[in-house]
């Protein structure tokens, strides 16, 4: 196998054991105490989305699906494989830094907290920021030409999903989401 295969196939073992809590938080969303909680495609297609990005990715992990002169792309695999790396573990810390607030859902808590501070003091949904560097540069890191397109589709469903979320916040916290959009970009810092 080769070597930057293995370097993506650790990493996605070791993302898998740090998400532990995440996916324990996404079950609390289902059966915990909701103020609100929209149905429709984009609640439920994201999620199966990321699933078979990251099935395909395993795939692509034993060269199934890519490109096969790998020598002659190295420097872009790197790349991708750097951004992957970075991308991954910034959403580990991301989904903590959240902490209570996260799910894997669209939802509002009935103990649910504007989070505005360390990354979110300067993006809004750097998560999803996050989620799409890191397939991309997965996609590059293994040459696959079943992650990118579905990567490249991910990109307008998450950001619709992130304007919906943006609606539930501007509901449940009129004015301080209000002044909170003032001072964090969208998915870049100062932009949106």
């Amino acid at each position: 196998m080769d070597p930057l295969n293995i370097i993506v196939a650790l990493n996605i073992i070791a993302i898998f054991g740090a998400n532990i809590g995440a996916a324990k938080k996404g079950v609390r969303s289902h059966i915990g105490e909701t103020r609100e909680r929209p149905k429709g495609f984009f609640q439920t297609v994201p999620p199966l989305l990321a699933t078979l990005l990251l099935v395909m990715l395993i795939i692509a992990v034993f060269q199934v699906g890519t490109l096969t002169d790998y020598a002659k792309w190295h420097p872009y695999r790197l790349a991708g494989l750097i951004v992957y790396l970075i991308s991954s573990w910034t959403q580990v810390a991301l989904y903590k830094q959240l902490g209570d607030n996260y799910s894997q859902d669209i939802v509002i808590f009935k103990k649910h907290k504007l989070v505005q501070e360390g990354i979110y003091k300067y993006i809004r949904h750097p998560y999803y920021l996050f989620q799409i560097l890191s397939d991309l540069g997965a996609a590059a890191a293994t040459l696959s030409f079943l992650v990118l397109p579905l990567a490249l589709i991910e990109i307008p469903i998450l950001i619709k999903r992130a304007l919906i979320e943006e609606g539930l916040l501007k509901k449940h916290f009129p004015e301080q989401f209000k002044q909170y959009r003032e001072k964090a970009g969208f998915f870049l810092p100062f932009i949106g």
